[in-house]
């Protein structure tokens, strides 16, 4: 029997108390139903600290996360305990879990989306910290009101107008029918909207998000001075989350997590965000200088989720050698395209626009990060090796659906001046395919190679 019939048929909800457990008290029991069987396996794995473990549990149910992610994260959370189980069907579950070194608890919640084989999809989102977070209750007015102020913000913002029409009228025909009766939390609420926008929009940049705090009252998406919102916003839905908390990516605030010449005379530069040049210019700069002697060079972007199309221009700026014109974007709602060049100048020395760039990637390269490698490879600046990456391509803006909601809207859509397109839904073609943990590997190979 499939996951979706075992959903129908099985349509009774559990509800444990949502209150906190008492100190000292036993865990909540594990369901033994599907879901219950792979929040086990998650938490054992995760607990573990074994890569080896982590690596089987991502093979088995979630073949697109990130084991580096996990381990790193695992290393900053010291592990999870179960505090409460939230709601129970045999393909769903929602629980809390508590951090065990610092006092912060995530609501995680698991979905069985195929049996055979058997793919599941996993996220979390911080509730807060202190002893016994409480729970943001919502009502059918509140829950009706969030999903009008979603399908207004689309209908007004989104990319396509065609597609935020039919999204827009699903989501008030589900509603109409009760789908989110069982929805009492806002964070639940949340997470079956972002469930329902990956089902209707296939946009990966679409999404809505819990935050802890009220949100202030706020316009409509509008990107800000300067350029769209970073493409991963507050409210992001594009893979899920092994391991959620208010964690420090690698490398800081401004993701740079290395940048050295290999003991070949290779530059290796591995970083994990673009943010926003006002604010990591510096970092970058100093990540460039290091291997601007290089003879070759490679850019590691296989953790990298993106961020902003003005630090992918900074970059690119030290791998060219004249001023090159790399990515418009286009905004339906206003008509206007914006340019994104290099910079004629930049702070250092520059790696130059003759040496060869090896750009690695994997299959949660995305964003900024994809646009980086898409627009190097129609440039023919760069061998792209490793996975077909995630496939988003728009920029987005964030606005307020609620106290604690917040939707990120796809604003504008890329178009290259290259091939007149972009990656949207297809992710970018690595030039050499290999699996991700074999790209560095693979990268120096063809550098070795084409020095004979």
């Amino acid at each position: 029997m499939s996951a979706r019939r075992v959903l129908m048929v099985c349509a009774v909800v559990v509800m444990s108390a949502s209150s906190a457990l008492a100190q000292g008290s036993a865990p909540p029991a594990m369901p033994a139903t599907p879901a219950g069987d792979v929040l086990r396996a998650w938490l054992d794995a995760y607990n573990s600290a074994d890569s080896t473990r982590l690596r089987a549990y991502a093979q088995r149910y979630e073949p697109d996360v990130s084991v580096a992610g996990l381990m790193m994260f695992r290393g900053q959370t010291g592990g999870y305990d179960v505090r409460t189980i939230e709601r129970s069907t045999p393909t769903h579950l929602e629980a809390t879990l508590r951090m065990r070194k610092d006092p912060v608890t995530v609501y995680f919640v698991v979905d069985v989306l195929h049996d055979a084989p058997l793919r599941v999809r996993t996220a979390g989102t911080v509730i807060g910290s202190g002893p016994a977070p409480e729970l943001a209750r919502i009502d059918a007015a509140q829950r009706a009101e969030a999903i009008d102020s979603l399908a207004a913000k689309l209908v007004r913002s989104y990319v396509f107008l065609d597609v935020a029409q039919r999204i827009s009228d699903s989501l008030r025909a589900r509603r109409a029918r009760g789908v989110y009766d069982d929805d009492v939390n806002e964070i639940a609420f949340a997470t079956h909207l972002q469930t329902e926008l990956i089902e209707l929009g296939h946009d990966k940049h679409l999404g809505v998000g819990y935050v802890p705090f009220v949100l202030p009252p706020g316009p409509s998406p509008t990107p800000p001075p300067g350029g769209p919102a970073p493409a991963r916003g507050p409210a992001p839905r594009p893979a899920p989350a092994p391991a959620p908390g208010p964690m420090m990516p690698p490398g800081g605030p401004c993701a740079f997590e290395r940048s050295a010449v290999l003991d070949d005379g290779v530059g290796y530069v591995k970083f994990n965000a673009f943010m926003h040049p006002d604010m990591c210019a510096n970092a970058a700069t100093e990540a460039m200088t290091k291997i601007a002697n290089a003879r070759a060079l490679i850019i590691d972007l296989r953790e990298n989720r993106g961020g902003t199309p003005q630090m992918v221009a900074y970059v690119a700026s030290y791998l060219v050698s004249e001023r090159t014109h790399l990515n418009d974007a286009f905004e339906r709602r206003t008509g206007e395209t914006e340019q994104f060049w290099t910079r004629d100048d930049v702070p250092g020395p520059r790696f130059g626009g003759r040496k060869p760039i090896y750009v690695l990637t994997s299959a949660r390269t995305f964003s900024g990060a994809e646009e980086f490698a898409y627009d190097l490879q129609s440039l023919k600046r760069a061998t792209i090796v490793g996975e077909t990456t995630a496939g988003g391509a728009h920029m987005t803006a964030s606005g307020r659906i609620g106290d604690h909601l917040l939707i990120s809207v796809p604003v504008r859509r890329a178009i290259n001046p290259i091939t007149h397109t972009n990656w949207e839904g297809v992710g970018v073609q690595p030039d050499v395919k290999v699996p991700s943990e074999q790209a560095l590997e693979t990268a120096r190979r063809l550098i070795g190679e084409r020095g004979r």
